[in-house]
């Protein structure tokens, strides 16, 4: 694969807008898509496992089949964008509700609240993603 084709695929599905940004996560989670997963967060991007709690670079990156493997879908809805410059606030709250691999019935929903920031080829990206918010 030349490198023109290479920098396709890899920016393939990222949002140009940082309002996009959770949407788009939440099909790529969904589609257990872990290429653009991958793709929508900066390399050394930090993600909050939990309070006290993170997961960065190639840990993170590690990750990913996991978190995605039995995770019940999950579905997103933005509160607020606050940009300035290449950086973005983004608050959006989201809900898991479907059936657990055990086969019984899993609902859970919280306030995220992350930052973007937008590189050098115009795409937005997580740099900092924290699902539970002001836990």
């Amino acid at each position: 694969m030349n490198d023109l084709a290479n920098a396709v695929q890899h920016t393939a599905g990222l949002p140009v807008e940082p309002a996009d940004l959770p949407t788009v996560f939440a099909d790529a989670f969904n589609a257990r898509n872990l290429e653009l997963l991958d793709a929508l967060f900066e390399p050394e991007a930090v993600h909050v496992v939990r309070p006290g709690e993170v997961s960065a670079g190639e840990q993170r990156r590690a990750g990913l089949p996991a978190v995605v493997r039995d995770r019940i879908p999950i579905t997103v809805t933005l509160r607020h964008v606050y940009v300035v410059g290449d950086t973005a606030l983004l608050i959006n709250d989201y809900v898991h509700d479907g059936v657990g691999p055990d086969g019984s019935h899993v609902h859970t929903e919280g306030t995220a609240t992350d930052i973007a920031r937008r590189g050098p080829d115009g795409y937005w990206r997580y740099l900092v993603s924290n699902p539970s918010g002001t836990s």
